[in-house]
């Protein structure tokens, strides 16, 4: 009897063992030879097997998004240590991959599934001085909108989710504005992870050539710094010469001329409304991988894993330097005196890119008889062409001591605090000298772009003044890591700035005004009492014509000129405190 509950208590234990031995591990992109890619809920499920059978991977619930269900992150930790603070303590480099931000560009989904589970069974070795953050699917509600209709010219796979999130946003250009809840829960996972290099992994369109994935990073010039340097010199040629040798011709994004690329392209202006402007303000590597939407599903994902393990390898023989570069530089921003707002392509200095492409040609339309583009695969090529890979900053700004924001602006300082930034509150009410802001022309877009009418062409105009500011206003000092985040978003003539993005729209309406009749006798008054406003009046009836038939128009002069109007119209809320 005894030897029979021996025999069967071997057998129980085996029963525990050999089921996560033999586990079924193979991703649905596996199983359909890579026709399918995973769902939102088997990608989830799938994760959740990893981590409840590798004590090096950890999975977490993290912020909410738009679709009601929160984000989560995967950790790959090789010492079984998940505490970001922990990590860096112990000199780890930290990668954080995002996939899904366009639904239906899957490739880095399934890709991620099928490395992290290869490193953990040990079919690939992740080095020590590594940790991978991932986050398995950022766009919830795209993929959870499924269809086989979507994205129409895209190769495979045969069904996956929408670009739009659940309130049809595009995520990647909601980084710095952070309308969505996706935007708002990514940044504190950025935060958290701190991470040194930054992966994006993307689908494109556009033109027909014969490379599998192109790269866009961070423009090294806006980088800027050591950063850029190394960037330039050192990171992307290691990539490229890492997936070289796994049998990938990288090229940069092709953001190219009119309608075929042969003639050559631009860097691409990564503004903090995406993902790679976005870290880049906080001293992180960015990279967009972006396979080519032509070529068939599973090349595409190969390819997206080959990458990675290129990401890996480079991060890993370069981790000291890599440190050493983003602690420089994060001090090195504490104290920088000027930033710019401004970057335009130099279109004077290109370098040149090994490229393959196909011949392109017109023949009539079957739809509309009119010319139309196609490619002939038949007749690939091999071509030098330029590459203008620089970028030259203007609109320098110089920075304050520190800015202050009243409480009321809340909306801005939820921003704010989300990114880490550091400030502090008054405890009285307090008034200060500092300098302000007036908004004095600005252009708005006719059309909404991601639910905004973008304001571009800021002019603005600065004095100083005595403001007296309330208790519990936010005093935000200007010798912090986010220094250039704060630039970027507070300084209203930035292209992503804040004052662009309308989050200070209110102030460009009046909220005070006048009855004409009552106020032509107060501004008669006034008038008599101030002869220098009379000579202004004056000067100005004789330089336009048109003022000087308006009484309206002379009336609000004065009005604009008195004490009676309100001091908050077109003056800028967030206030500048300088030398």
């Amino acid at each position: 009897m005894k030897k029979i509950i021996r025999t069967a208590t071997l057998l129980a234990l085996c029963y525990v063992w050999l089921p996560a031995a033999a586990q079924d591990l193979t991703t649905r992109f596996e199983k359909t030879q890579g026709q399918e890619t995973a769902t939102y809920e088997e990608c989830i499920a799938y994760y959740r097997q990893l981590d409840k059978r590798f004590p090096q991977i950890s999975m977490k619930e993290m912020g909410l998004t738009d679709a009601g269900i929160p984000l989560h992150l995967v950790v790959y930790s090789p010492s079984g240590d998940f505490d970001f603070t922990s990590l860096r303590k112990k000199n780890k480099r930290i990668i954080l991959i995002n996939n899904g931000i366009h639904s239906g560009e899957p490739d880095g989904i399934d890709a991620s599934m099928m490395l992290l589970r290869d490193l953990a069974l040990g079919k690939k070795k992740l080095p020590e001085n590594i940790v991978l953050a991932v986050i398995p699917v950022y766009n919830i509600g795209g993929a959870l909108n499924r269809s086989t209709n979507y994205r129409v010219d895209q190769n495979g796979p045969a069904a996956f989710g929408s670009r739009g999130n659940a309130r049809n946003y595009d995520l990647n250009r909601d980084f710095i504005k952070a309308d969505s809840r996706n935007a708002r829960s990514f940044q504190q996972i950025y935060q958290l992870a701190d991470p040194d290099v930054f992966i994006d992994n993307h689908v494109s369109n556009g033109a027909d050539y014969q490379h599998i994935m192109t790269l866009l990073s961070t423009e090294h010039n806006k980088m800027g710094g050591i950063m850029g340097s190394f960037l330039h010199k050192e990171f992307e040629p290691g990539i490229y010469q890492l997936m070289k040798e796994k049998g990938y011709d990288l090229v940069p994004y092709v953001n190219h001329f009119g309608e075929t690329p042969e003639n050559g392209w631009i860097t691409y202006a990564d503004g903090p409304r995406y993902s790679s402007g976005y870290t880049t303000l906080f001293h992180t590597f960015g990279f967009v991988p972006e396979t080519h939407m032509l070529k068939p599903y599973p090349q595409r994902v190969q390819a997206t894993y080959a990458l990675m393990e290129s990401f890996i390898s480079f991060v890993s023989t370069h981790s000291e330097q890599i440190k050493t570069l983003r602690a420089q530089t994060k001090e090195q921003e504490k104290t920088q005196a000027s930033f710019p707002l401004e970057w335009n392509v130099d279109t004077s200095h290109y370098s040149y890119i090994n490229f393959k492409g196909y011949a392109a040609g017109y023949k009539p339309s079957e739809i509309s008889g009119q010319p139309r583009l196609y490619y002939d695969r038949t007749k690939p090529f091999e071509k030098q062409v330029k590459f203008y890979d620089n970028v030259v900053a203007g609109n320098y700004v110089q920075k304050p001591l520190a800015y202050v924001i009243p409480q009321g602006w809340w909306n801005v300082l939820d921003l704010l605090k989300n990114n880490n930034v550091q400030m502090r509150r008054f405890t009285q009410d307090t008034a200060i000298y500092v300098e302000t802001y007036h908004i004095d022309d600005y252009k708005t877009a006719q059309r909404p772009y991601e639910g905004h009418y973008i304001h571009s062409d800021m002019k603005v105009s600065a004095t100083k003044d005595t403001i007296h500011f309330r208790k519990g206003d936010y005093y935000i000092p200007m010798n912090q890591v986010a220094n250039r985040y704060l630039i970027e978003t507070l300084e209203p003539t930035g292209d992503d700035s804040f004052f662009a993005w309308n989050f200070f729209d209110p102030i460009l309406a009046r909220k005070e005004g006048y009855s004409h009749y009552v106020f032509e006798d107060i501004a008669a008054d006034y008038l008599r009492s101030n002869p220098a406003l009379q000579e202004q009046l004056k000067q100005k009836r004789a330089a336009d014509s048109t003022f000087a038939r308006s009484g309206d128009a002379q009336l609000r002069f004065v009005y604009e000129h008195s004490p009676y109007s309100e001091p908050g119209y077109l003056r800028y809320p967030v206030y500048r405190i300088v030398k």
